[in-house]
């Protein structure tokens, strides 16, 4: 495969190392199995566990709960990329989004008997978690939100449901968003962590998706939840505040997902650009084609020093939101038209499921629209610019 990226300074030894690991984990662990775990819907539970013993759940996470204690972004990246590398976008959002969404709340938030009780486990492979947040009304509104936690003794009693949750069927449990006092805002809003075993939780799925086929995204149910009080993790009325904490991390996570694959899509493209011919020359040889691929390759590169320099920020936890939602929207945005031009140059093959570039066309179209669509990103940044 031809590439054409640049060296990228920002990853050492370590990291490279890490990256020999990864690469065959998903080639021995994850590759062989992507169209059946695309049929069934899901991930084999099994993945967890082995990816625990490979050490790639809770990166970051503290050693005193099993986690590798490494507080350096540049892991998570390269798990990422190399999972999206090999076309598995839908399984890294399964292994990554523990690493990326779940374990950094409870490392930041929770106690040591909530860590002892959840996050160990987890880090471990024997539990799965996931986070509830988005409601069938809401979407990227956060603050918009529901789903009530009415306080009744020691216990919280919970209503409600949320949609278009990652790992929903697999997960044990769930860092829900919900509302503990209607009258009180965005300072009314909780987090709590309700387990899978709970009377009154349901939830129904796989929800049928256009892409990502093995992530299994499920609606969740809650209909007189009864939830200890001890559940709440980081502090009654400090949700939404704690949830803003994270969402710059959950927002890069998105952009170095489309960096990885839209790269991946673009050398492909350049390859079959290359070998196949059409009125006698090479598809490459088009001087619109070339004039395409020259414009794609630079905004490439450009984006890609973008990305990594944000990827340095969030190592050194300086990376903000307003710059998170630039490189997210901008990221996903450019994915988009990587992948429009390059599934032209495939011409109707690329309209095949056969083809990698079918499957990024209806993989990446949600990008755009979760983690908070562009429209929401834009005004995150308008806002910072004319406040």
């Amino acid at each position: 495969m031809t590439s054409v990226a640049l060296p990228r300074p920002i990853f050492d030894d370590s990291h490279d190392e890490f990256r020999d690991v990864v690469r065959r984990f998903v080639e021995r662990e994850v590759t062989p199995h992507l169209e059946a775990w695309a049929t069934a819907g899901r991930v084999d539970r099994s993945l967890f566990k082995k990816a625990a013993e490979t050490g790639l759940i809770g990166i970051n996470a503290p050693e005193e709960f099993g986690g590798g204690g490494v507080e350096d972004f540049r892991f998570n990246a390269i798990l990422i990329e190399e999972f999206a590398r090999a076309g598995a976008t839908d399984v890294s959002m399964s292994i990554g989004g523990e690493n990326d969404l779940v374990a950094p709340y409870f490392s930041a938030f929770g106690t040591p008997e909530q860590n002892e009780r959840w996050l160990t486990p987890m880090i471990a492979g024997e539990k799965v978690g996931a986070i509830a947040m988005t409601e069938p009304g809401t979407g990227s509104d956060l603050a918009a939100i529901t789903t009530t936690a009415v306080p009744e003794g020691d216990h919280f009693i919970v209503n409600g449901s949320k949609t278009f949750i990652s790992n929903g069927l697999l997960s044990d449990f769930f860092i829900v968003a919900v509302r503990t006092d209607p009258e009180a805002g965005r300072e009314g809003i909780s987090l709590l962590v309700i387990e899978a075993d709970t009377p009154g939780f349901t939830r129904t799925g796989p929800l049928k998706k256009i892409g990502l086929p093995a992530q299994d995204t499920a609606e969740l149910s809650f209909a007189d939840a009864r939830v200890p009080r001890a559940n709440v993790l980081g502090g009654e009325g400090k949700g939404f505040s704690n949830m803003r904490r994270n969402l710059a991390i959950e927002r890069l996570s998105i952009a170095v997902t489309s960096m990885a694959r839209m790269r991946a899509t673009f050398e492909q493209a350049l390859d079959y650009s290359k070998e196949r011919r059409a009125f006698g020359q090479r598809i490459a040889d088009f001087q619109a084609n070339r004039f395409y691929l020259a414009e794609l390759a630079t905004e490439i590169e450009v984006t890609q020093t973008f990305i990594d320099r944000c990827i340095l920020d969030a190592s050194s936890h300086q990376l903000d939101e307003v710059t998170a939602a630039m490189a997210k929207w901008w990221a996903t945005e450019l994915h988009q038209r990587v992948i429009q031009r390059s599934l032209q140059l495939h011409g109707g093959y690329g309209f095949m499921r056969e083809y990698a570039v079918a499957h990024d066309y209806m993989d990446s179209r949600v990008a755009t629209i979760f983690g908070g669509t562009t429209e929401i990103m834009k005004e995150i940044i308008g806002r910072r610019l004319t406040r």
